[in-house]
């Protein structure tokens, strides 16, 4: 009985002993760090973003940082004042007028060079901006690094780095910078002459002064009767034209297609090559020579009708309104059906016999054929195509200027004539009437026609629909 009071006491005296040593123990143990908002990334992005390369010093990237440092500060000493008067100029347009002190000319503001070289500035400004942003970032990046361990490179190992991983950004450096100055600054020179009242007589410089006139333009369009009229009147003949030329033409090519691909027909590959030739031909030497057939007083159509007895008076192929316009049309459908028909003529020919034949065996008639199995393949392949030539007949100067110059004159219309269509008007605008304000509202809204039309059409194409769901 004494022997086991005696092995429990032992046993309770080791348990203390035990728990004492763990209690020990876990005193001697490392606290866990308290979070820090200060991290060693987070000073590094602070340093660079007070100053570019602080960072990358701090990071020991001496070279690096020294590079980026005298960057900031040759931007700063010889680029801030020219890069304030910059930005005075595109906000104001100048101030002084050129002006005239007996046969002395004192040159004032010119407000277009002003306007461009604040937008050189700026789009310079906004390549500024990103590349500080990337020098913050490679702070805060090599700053992880740091701390997981990882050595930052030294200016042997960036050069190499950028040699080898780097290599396609500085192949793409050239273009982003051609981009930016030869593509995107006259896009925003064409934008920003829409807020501004540069025209004839009045604001045209150097001898006067460009003001911003903010949607003043815009609403001179569609409402003050001299421009309005035009604009609608000729917007309307755009929509009209951009339509029957793409429906003409792309039905025309259908037909063709269709006939060429029949069983029947002998010396396909020869009547093809003869079809294609109108579009094989230049346009610019067709259209001349369209413009001389249809000639009303001494063209060989109406020559030729007048003979056979079908018509008693020459028809005004190109001077009367209503027959320039049908005249466009038909010469749009001859230049217009080869590039359809070689296209249909590719896709009739991919579609399987088979499934003909089946068709066949089922009873369905050619038209049912024709309609349930040919038009919707051909829309499946064609339909896009079809939407990027709308937009092109939207803008489709050439024969529009080629064959009419935009007549025959329509007295309702300001700096238009009856067949001119919204490109052809901006044409006049500019070059012939230095109304450029209103040709860059009207350039503008094209654009967003454009955009509207093709980009809620390509949506609704089954060729888009079954491309997203097959990403």
């Amino acid at each position: 009985m004494s022997s086991v009071v005696r092995d429990q006491k032992y046993d309770q005296t080791n348990l203390q002993k035990n728990s004492a040593n763990q209690t020990n123990k876990s005193s001697t143990l490392p606290m866990p760090p308290k979070h820090s908002f200060i991290t060693k990334p987070r000073l590094a992005a602070f340093l660079s973003i007070l100053f570019m390369g602080l960072g990358q010093l701090f990071n020991r990237q001496y070279v690096k940082g020294i590079c980026f440092l005298a960057l900031e500060l040759y931007l700063l000493i010889f680029w801030i004042v020219p890069f304030q008067w910059a930005m005075w100029g595109l906000t104001t347009l100048g101030d002084t007028p050129q002006s005239r002190d007996g046969f002395k000319i004192i040159q004032g503001d010119h407000s277009i060079f002003l306007m461009i070289e604040g937008i050189l500035f700026l789009i310079s400004f906004l390549l500024f901006l990103w590349f500080y942003y990337l020098n913050i970032r490679d702070a805060y990046k090599v700053a992880v690094k740091s701390e997981k361990g990882i050595k930052p490179n030294n200016a042997k190992e960036m050069v190499k780095n950028i040699w080898e991983n780097g290599f396609p950004y500085l192949l793409l450096t050239p273009s982003v910078l051609f981009t930016s100055f030869l593509t995107i600054l006259p896009l925003l020179f064409g934008v920003l002459i829409a807020f501004t009242n540069y025209s004839a007589p009045n604001h045209l410089p150097p001898k006067h002064l460009v003001d911003w006139v903010g949607f003043d333009t815009f609403f001179q369009l569609f409402q003050m009767k001299t421009w309005s009229s035009t604009f609608y009147g000729v917007f309307s003949w755009t929509v009209i034209w951009a339509v029957l030329s793409t429906i003409t033409t792309f039905f025309l090519g259908l037909i063709f297609a269709v006939l060429l691909n029949q069983k029947g027909v002998k010396f396909k590959k020869f009547w093809r090559s003869i079809f294609i030739l109108p579009w094989a031909i230049p346009q610019f030497v067709s259209i001349l020579i369209m413009r001389n057939i249809f000639n009303g007083e001494f063209g060989p159509i109406n020559r030729y009708l007048i003979e056979l007895g079908i018509i008693e008076n020459a028809i005004p192929w190109l001077s009367d309104p209503f027959w320039a316009k049908f005249t466009l049309v038909v010469v749009n459908m001859w230049f217009g059906f080869p590039f359809w028909m070689v296209l249909m003529s590719g896709v009739l020919t991919s579609i399987d016999k088979e499934v003909y034949e089946a068709a066949e065996v089922d009873g369905a008639t050619p038209g049912q054929r024709f309609w349930k199995i040919t038009m919707p393949l051909i829309m499946f392949a064609t339909a896009p195509l079809a939407i990027m030539s709308f937009a092109g007949n939207f803008n489709n100067f050439n024969i529009i200027y080629l064959m009419t110059e935009g007549g025959p004159v329509n007295m309702d219309y300001t700096y238009a004539g009856s067949t001119d269509i919204l490109i052809s008007w901006i044409y006049k605008l500019t070059l012939d009437n230095n109304q450029f304000a209103v040709a860059s509202v009207i350039s503008i809204l094209i654009f967003i026609v454009i955009a509207t039309f093709s980009i809620i059409n390509f949506r609704r194409t089954r060729a888009f629909k079954e491309e997203d769901m097959m990403s």
